[in-house]
């Protein structure tokens, strides 16, 4: 088996990435990089007894004291899945006047609306929903698929990115808590998508493919990020670092005592993305995120690398659910079968085919991170 013209395919022995990673390296142990780096960085952010409550209790104080003079201490961003679930759930635990924040782009599934509205419902929290204006939305989306670029989610992590900094200097919350973790996603391979704030390539793409101006679809780019995090001092807070982050243990809270139903896999509350990762990703250029997540959870010491690999042979998008969110994707996309068919079987092409702003990006990043004594 082969995963590319030159290179035989191998999976890691103590996790499972493997080769589809094209830029992923092993050691003589067959032991790949992702998960060498892993537990190298693993100290440094993965909760650790007695140490990482008083850091714990350190940060809630902080957040505490920032929003004495607002209406609210901390934002939460909302999906309807785990990770951001559990967040509002613990840091309603710790006493937080939490705005909880959604934000539609238009492929809710049901079921994560309802999520959404029980968390905040039980939680008895404000809530702000952002909802993006489909037409401008719907052409930048199709301009990222006809793009042929792996990272077809830009389109949303960028305006989910732009909204909660908008938001957080509206009502004057200078920290917003976000559920990503290392715990669960400590793994990525950097070769599967791009960066989803470089304003650069967005509007390269959008050019290149699109046909409606923006008008008010949200912008980020550094300079409003710096503005945002220097001129308004907003903070995000991966609160589940600070805390013993079990994903298994942390679906059963919720389940509960918020009554939260699963939906059936990572970011899949959302309908393009699970068409997107379950199906558009391998179909198009052989990742499956799964090897990622399960990876991150071998690392953890949440599953064993037995389990994962079992868990790998599970088909998680049946044909019937598979069908079904490809007729709905087509419609919503206002696009017929045989041009989305078309685009799903071009070739794939790189981000750095198109206009981008990586070298600027990550030089301004490495001096941004050291002001900050990152």
């Amino acid at each position: 088996m082969q995963d590319n013209e030159n290179r035989p395919y191998q999976q890691c022995t103590r996790c499972i990435m493997d080769t589809t990673d094209p830029e992923i390296s092993f050691d003589e142990k067959g032991q790949c990089n992702h998960c060498t780096e892993y537990f190298k960085l693993a100290p440094l952010y993965i909760y650790d007894g007695e140490k990482g409550d008083q850091a714990r209790d350190a940060l809630i104080a902080k957040i505490k004291e920032a929003g004495k003079n607002s209406d609210y201490d901390c934002m939460v961003g909302v999906s309807g899945g785990v990770d951001s679930t559990y967040v509002a759930y613990m840091a309603k635990k710790f006493g937080l006047r939490i705005l909880a924040f959604h934000f539609d782009n238009g492929w809710n599934s049901e079921l994560a609306v309802k999520n959404v509205e029980n968390i905040v419902k039980k939680l008895d929290i404000d809530y702000q929903t952002w909802v993006v204006d489909w037409e401008e939305f719907r052409d930048l989306q199709i301009s990222f698929l006809k793009a042929s670029v792996a990272n077809a989610e830009i389109p949303s992590d960028h305006a989910f990115l732009a909204a909660t900094y908008h938001l957080c200097a509206k009502y004057n919350i200078k920290y917003f808590l976000s559920g990503s973790n290392f715990a669960t996603e400590g793994i990525l391979p950097k070769s599967w998508g791009y960066n989803a704030k470089d304003v650069k390539h967005l509007k390269g793409i959008h050019k290149l493919f699109g046909k409606i101006k923006f008008k008010t679809y949200p912008l980020l780019g550094f300079n409003r990020e710096f503005y945002y995090t220097y001129v308004k001092k907003i903070k995000m807070v991966r609160l589940l670092n600070y805390i013993p982050y079990v994903k298994e243990d942390a679906m059963k809270v919720i389940q509960d005592e918020l009554g939260w139903v699963y939906y059936g896999g990572k970011h899949y509350e959302s309908v393009f993305t699970r068409f997107f990762q379950a199906y558009y990703l391998p179909h198009k250029f052989g990742y499956d995120k799964r090897l990622a997540h399960l990876s991150t959870l071998i690392c953890s010491g949440q599953i064993t690398r037995e389990q994962a690999l079992e868990e790998m042979k599970k088909d998680t998008y049946p044909a019937e659910l598979l069908a079904e969110d490809k007729e709905y994707v087509i419609k919503k996309l206002g696009m017929n079968a045989e041009e989305f068919e078309t685009i799903l079987n071009a070739a794939p092409k790189s981000y750095q085919e198109y206009p981008n702003d990586e070298k600027r990006l990550k030089f301004i990043y490495k001096v941004y991170n050291k002001l900050r004594g990152r």
